[in-house]
């Protein structure tokens, strides 16, 4: 008779798991999703809904020029507040080394009118040739 041995020591299992680690790196890209598009906006407005809302791909880009209009009635380029006399120059400065030509403009729901036309005669005397109005799409 012999004596019955088991060998379970020399089967070594290196296998490394990596569920857990997959699992928070799934969490960290949703997160960094959700938070994304909301530091490409430096100032806050709530944007008017609109139905017939057109997606603006060109407005999320990081060297985009943006231009918002507050509630207040403060206008800011990117997240610098300017004088609606120095719209202008400021905005055909940021614009003289690009080849499109094209701002977009966010105003907030409960902004002036004739704040947010000063604004945009301020980008149009700076030569724009595109102006994009960013609104919110409405559900339906």
């Amino acid at each position: 008779m012999s004596i019955a041995k088991r060998d379970e020591g020399k089967k070594v299992n290196s296998n490394i798991n990596v569920t857990p680690m997959v699992d928070v790196m799934l969490v960290l890209l949703i997160i960094f999703m959700v938070i994304t598009p909301m530091l490409n906006n430096k100032v806050n407005v709530d944007l008017p809904t609109a139905t017939a809302a057109v997606v603006m791909d060109n407005a999320n880009k990081e060297d985009a020029v943006t231009i918002a209009v507050t509630r207040d009635g403060k206008i800011f380029l990117g997240a610098d507040q300017v004088q609606p006399d120095d719209l202008g120059p400021k905005v055909s400065a940021k614009l003289e080394n690009k080849t499109d030509k094209e701002v977009f403009l966010r105003a907030d729901n409960r902004a002036m009118y004739g704040r947010v036309m000063d604004a945009v005669d301020g980008i149009r005397d700076a030569g724009v040739s595109q102006l994009g109005l960013l609104t919110e799409k409405r559900e339906q």
